[in-house]
């Protein structure tokens, strides 16, 4: 078994490496400078079903500016690249209904506007009470709870029906991060929280998602905003910038100035940045005064006495908005954004603290940056790591206004990004580039979705099914886990490059920044763990491993060529995607173990073709 291991940990180095143009991965995602970064990105909402109605008549077929193709037939192929960037996997089943919905012209919107009036699933928070013990035993470790949250979002992404709200909230977890490492370690129930408040807004408004986010108590935790006092000259104090500077670097403007494509303005061979420190410090003044609402237990408390409450009692704080608390806010005036159209660029004193608020979100909201810099991120969370400019440009502008003149429509941005030409068909010239590396998490679901991964609990306890203990499950064996990024800044960078073909190119691929060869070993020994010992053809399995089911494989394994080719139909949509060379050596493989050693030939092709480069790229 050991020498099984390590010769499909070496394929699977092999696949990163042919990947990267044999350019590097890398640690951690770090904090980019403004000379390195190529900011934009989108996001946008729909705030009711009227609007949904405008965005989907408005977006009925593939749109481009460029388009003139005729309608096709939808292949299995078409079927599987849609699902591969719209949901957690594509499966034989989904992508057969997909092309029931009618060609390449219509199907696609069909698919979308039935995804938005599936009713969100919001059930991480209901489901991490459920796993609280009632009475709570002594010296109880609240973070373990974290698991319960971890859990349900992968039945989420593997089982319910709003497979692309919950996709989208996904992404969206990844640019307005928060993270259980850390501060929130022993705060499960807000975690949780302020995932189903990213599930509910995943086709909301974004200025809406802005103000909501802001007052999450997770929030306020991980980046201390929660317990921001006003200046104290006599104390020594002055407001926290630390949420500030994060609100206006990554989830919304950015450090530099962009044009509607996303690139940055450039004025004297110079990038302009979008703020300034009085600007910083302006907005840090205008999130002081906000502290945890008072607990449900104790409902007279102040800025000083309120505290989160540890237990899920009725009502409790640790899930409810932040409340302003009037004494400790900054009444003087404040310095906002300025930008061509700003409505307003300095909050004059004596305001309410909530008026701080709305009118600071407002002017952060309204700044040109902010569609091109979301736009750009999810089309990178979704379809391709290196957009083009006008693929960009034309998302942004889907953000700026929907068709019905409201800007932030997050659901006819994602709309826009899933329908544009360039994710539905790349043009020739960008083929080389078209697509991404897939980051470990999906490679896992679409893996288990294809394969209809099942435990006999019901549950995807983490801990059962990947090393790092109750608390770290997935994170330390993949490098990725949901709410599990090392900081702020997520598990990589939107602009990061290995060195070597890809950065020489001014490409990005920021996947490959948790592609280590520790990273992508323990990936790889995953595959083979899940493909060799955690499938119907093996018993004794504990209750809460996931297994996959791999009975059809196990009948046609006598025929090495059938076997690999229907596993490839299922991994990759079409047996073809499986090139001829990777074909041959994966059934030469196979045919090294004798033809009644169904188990082993089975795991061979199935560990092979996972483990490949074609199905760790999304095309």
């Amino acid at each position: 078994m050991s020498k099984h291991r390590l010769h499909w940990a070496g394929w699977g180095l092999l696949a990163i490496l042919l990947l990267s143009g044999c350019g590097g991965g890398g640690g951690g995602a770090n904090q980019s400078s403004a000379s390195s970064v190529d900011f934009s990105s989108s996001s946008v909402q729909s705030s009711s079903l009227s609007s949904l109605d405008a965005s989907s008549s408005s977006s009925s077929s593939i749109s481009s500016s460029s388009s003139t193709s005729s309608a096709v037939a939808l292949t299995r192929l078409d079927a599987y690249r849609f699902l591969n960037q719209a949901t957690f996997g594509a499966t034989e089943s989904t992508a057969q209904q997909l092309m029931l919905l009618g060609d390449s012209a219509t199907a696609y919107s069909r698919w979308i506007d039935q995804q938005l009036v599936i009713p969100a699933r919001v059930n991480s928070l209901s489901y991490t009470i459920a796993a609280y013990p009632i009475p709570e035993p002594q010296g109880f470790n609240m973070s373990v709870l974290q698991a319960a949250r971890v859990d349900q979002w992968f039945q989420n992404a593997l089982n319910s029906d709003d497979q692309l709200r919950q996709r989208v909230a996904f992404a969206l977890s990844q640019i307005l991060v928060v993270s259980q490492t850390g501060a929130l370690q022993h705060l499960p129930f807000a975690t949780a929280d302020y995932y189903d408040l990213l599930v509910r807004n995943a086709f909301g408004n974004y200025r809406d998602l802005l103000r909501e986010m802001t007052l999450h108590p997770a929030m306020g935790v991980y980046l201390s905003m929660l317990g921001n006092r006003k200046a104290s000259v006599t104390a020594n104090l002055r407001p926290d910038e630390n949420y500030a500077r994060e609100l206006m670097q990554l989830f919304s403007i950015g450090l530099v100035q962009l044009n509607i494509d996303g690139t940055p303005i450039i004025v004297d061979e110079l990038a302009l940045p979008t703020y300034n420190q009085s600007q910083i410090e302006g907005f840090a003044r205008v999130f002081t005064g906000w502290n945890s609402d008072c607990p449900s237990n104790k409902p007279e408390c102040t800025f000083d006495s309120t505290k989160l409450q540890r237990a899920p009692l009725s009502g409790f704080n640790q899930v409810k908005p932040m409340k302003l608390y009037p004494d400790e806010h900054e009444t003087g005036t404040k310095t906002l954004l300025s930008y061509p159209g700003a409505k307003f660029t300095t909050l004059p004193a004596g305001q309410t603290g909530e008026k701080d608020l709305d009118d600071a979100l407002d002017n952060l909201f309204n700044h040109p940056n902010v569609g091109p810099f979301i736009a750009k991120q999810l089309i990178q969370r979704l379809v391709t790591s290196n957009p083009s400019t006008d693929y960009v440009s034309r998302v942004a502008q889907t953000f700026n206004n929907d068709g019905t003149g409201q800007r932030g429509n997050l659901a006819a941005v994602v709309r826009a990004i899933l329908l544009d030409q360039e994710a539905r068909d790349p043009s020739t010239d960008r083929v080389a580039i078209a697509g991404k590396l897939k980051e470990p998490l999906l490679r896992i679901t679409q893996f288990w979705r294809a394969y209809d991964a099942r435990s006999a609990s019901g549950k995807v306890i983490a801990s059962a099914n990947f090393f790092g203990g109750t608390f770290s499950a997935p994170a330390v064996a993949l490098g990725q886990g949901p709410l599990q990024s090392p900081s702020v800044f997520n598990f990589y960078s939107p602009f990061y490059a290995p060195p070597g073909e890809i950065a020489n190119q001014n490409w990005v691929a920021p996947e490959m920044q948790i592609a280590t060869e520790y990273l992508n070993t323990t990936l790889s020994n995953f595959f083979w763990t899940q493909s060799a010992k955690r499938t119907t053809a093996n018993s004794g399995l504990g209750a809460e491993v996931v297994y996959i089911d791999t009975r059809e494989e196990i009948d046609l394994a006598v025929d090495a060529s059938v076997l690999v080719n229907r596993v490839a139909e299922k991994l990759l949509g079409d047996s073809a995607q499986l090139p001829d060379a990777v074909k041959a050596q994966v059934i030469a493989q196979v045919n090294r173990s004798a033809a009644s050693d169904a188990k082993t030939r089975v795991a061979d092709a199935i560990y092979l073709i996972v483990s490949s480069p074609d199905f760790a790229t999304q095309r």
